[in-house]
């Protein structure tokens, strides 16, 4: 008989071994907590859902139910629970593997004979906090589609090369834990250890992330620790108690059960589930949605601090992290809360990173204001660096900015048609080349117009219009990039490997600052105005000789053409920082990238 201790004070991390169905001796044995119930029975395929005998014993007094049936192949089954009021309801198994395809709600029984092929990709990955980091953030179900739809053998052809091709080094899926509405893209769940059938098996799923592994790309899993659906067939309500949410009923802002983490049950329940996508799917990190309204009541800092939230978080990281070392765990976290990229033994909440929310929201509102009154809005961009270092940060432009009227990022842009692209340009320059690992929703790269709509695969026609295909391989350019100097994200969480070369030219919407390398440094400057500046002296950290390496403003990108095609050479400067000086030549809404090399030392100023 199982030891259910651990599960009932909180901290089973391997709970997808105890609970569900497991197949024992061509037995097929079902176990499920439901303290309150006053019976349940098996029903499913095996009997072609006649109900006849299969009913569940009680194995533990504190709730815990088991059945064993003698059958060798796959079944789809329920659990009819008669709850503490008399109520009889069909149930899903909470710690089943696989469902039925939506609208069915069955599930289906699944024994795991995958024989992975990643040894080497899961012995040498790490969490990358001294790496680059570049994240296509995806909806599975939408990314290309053939035969009118998208599917994990699909993705495995299309998507893979497609990542490498445009140099990204991870793909962070949406949740593929199973759903019933497919508007929700994942959020609201009913299984949490069930891959979603609405894109194929179980072992398709493992056979794209394998592949994936062999192709040196990392895979993230959306998951979600606050809240699931309130469907009848589902967790809610589960024995006719409050097994899994708040006893006082009370439902999220999006009309869904919260979870109520101070109960140990749930606490366990949780810790398996993210346990689960690291370990039996091989997850390389796991990002966590909504934390702030883990942190605060319902995400509201004046409601106060959730404590018993707060503790399982901690226990959740603090596990997962001996469990899993070269895992990642990254909060989608919109508060101010501090620590909540410190170690847990350091009193922190134990996140390897966390999204950076607030640069996403100032650099988006910069950009669609009018250059005119840019000036008064300079600390949207610069004040960024002031609280960079409190935290490790993603910067992300995520799914959440191209859906719900907000307009795509190339469409948020001010200005006329050819105006957006330029300063989408400029933008992602700017995002390419400020310290912190990058995140970017599927399709920002195509430059397209039309929101995210999980019914509609990519615009992979804009290809077609020289715009787009501009836009397009300037992406990988600069991602490309991002990868090939390591002043980009080597020490990206060290504050002297930044420096601000001039952060208040407000009046004439020029920023410039320093990514310094061990070898090569790097010199940026970006033009968020329409004006070209011609022979702008530009203060440096080294003598020598400078080269132009990107220019958002070239005519192959759709660019006006103005370059700076010879190296330049540092000459003393009018000594407002440094000594010495380049002089350049930017177009209007554009941005430019210098190397330097590092073997001259610099001179800081007079």
């Amino acid at each position: 008989m199982n030891n259910y201790n651990y599960y009932f004070d909180g901290i089973e991390s391997n709970g997808f071994n105890l609970f569900g169905c497991q197949h024992v001796d061509n037995n097929w044995v079902f176990t499920v907590w439901a303290p309150h119930a006053k019976k349940i029975q098996l029903i499913g395929s095996f009997d072609d859902w006649a109900c006849k005998d299969s009913y569940f014993t009680k194995v533990d007094n504190r709730g815990i139910w088991q059945v064993a049936i003698d059958y060798k192949e796959r079944i789809s089954y329920k659990f009819r629970i008669t709850q503490a009021d008399g109520t009889v309801v069909d149930k899903i198994d909470p710690y089943a593997f696989y469902n039925e395809l939506r609208p069915n709600t069955a599930c289906i029984t699944y024994e795991d004979k995958y024989e992975w092929k990643d040894q080497e990709w899961m012995d040498n990955r790490t969490d990358n906090i001294d790496s680059a980091m570049n994240i296509y953030e995806m909806h599975a179900g939408s990314f290309k589609f053939k035969d009118g739809k998208c599917t994990y053998r699909t993705l495995k052809k299309d998507l893979i090369p497609y990542l490498k091709k445009n140099k990204y080094t991870h793909v962070e899926f949406m949740p593929l834990s199973e759903y019933p509405f497919d508007g929700s893209w994942g959020y609201q769940v009913t299984g949490y250890f069930s891959v979603t059938s609405r894109y194929g098996e179980v072992d398709d799923l493992k056979a794209l992330i394998d592949a994936l592994h062999q192709n040196g790309i990392g895979v993230i899993f959306d998951f979600v620790p606050v809240h699931f659906v309130s469907d009848n067939y589902a967790l809610a309500h589960y024995d006719g108690t409050s097994c899994y949410e708040y006893p006082d009923g009370s439902v999220s802002q999006w009309g869904t059960s919260n979870f109520d983490l101070g109960r140990n049950e749930v606490r366990s329940f949780l810790m398996s589930a993210c346990n689960y996508w690291l370990d039996k799917m091989h997850g390389d990190g796991i990002r966590m949605d909504a934390v702030s309204n883990l942190i605060f009541y319902d995400g509201n800092k004046q409601r106060g601090e959730n404590r018993g939230a707060i503790d399982f978080i901690r226990n959740l990281n603090g596990t997962m992290k001996k469990l899993h070392p070269t895992a990642m765990l990254i909060a989608e976290d919109s508060s101010d809360y501090p620590n909540v990229t410190k170690s847990v033994k350091d009193y922190g909440l134990g996140f390897d990173y966390k999204w950076d929310l607030g640069w996403m929201n100032d650099t988006l509102s910069y950009f669609k204001k009018d250059p005119i009154y840019r000036q008064y809005h300079h600390n949207k961009i610069n004040f960024s660096m002031a609280y960079f270092y409190s935290e490790r940060f993603i910067l992300e432009f995520s799914h959440d900015e191209v859906v719900h009227s907000k307009a795509t990022i190339v469409n948020k842009m001010w200005g006329s048609y050819e105006q957006k692209f330029a300063q989408a340009r400029l933008l992602y320059t700017y995002m390419m080349t400020h310290p912190g690992k990058k995140l970017n929703f599927m399709g920002n790269e195509l430059g397209m117009f039309r929101e995210f709509d999980e019914k509609q695969e990519n615009d992979w026609s804009l290809l077609t219009f020289p715009i787009h295909d501009s836009f397009y391989h300037y992406i990988r350019l600069l991602n490309t990039s991002y990868l090939k100097y390591p002043a980009l994200h080597e020490r990206e969480y060290d504050p002297l490997a930044f420096e601000w070369i001039d952060a208040d030219d407000n009046s004439r919407n020029l920023f410039s600052f320093i990514r310094y390398g061990k070898e090569t440094s790097l010199v940026i400057v970006l033009n968020a105005s329409p004006n070209r500046y011609d022979d702008l002296e530009v203060e440096v950290p080294f003598t020598g000789t400078y080269k132009e390496i990107i220019n958002s403003d070239l005519q192959i990108y759709g660019g006006a053409g103005v370059t700076n095609e010879k190296s330049l050479k540092a000459s003393v400067g009018s000594c407002r920082k440094f000594r010495q000086s380049i002089r350049i030549n930017i177009g209007g809404f554009s941005a430019l990238v210098f190397r330097v090399s590092n073997k001259n030392k610099w001179r800081k100023a007079c």
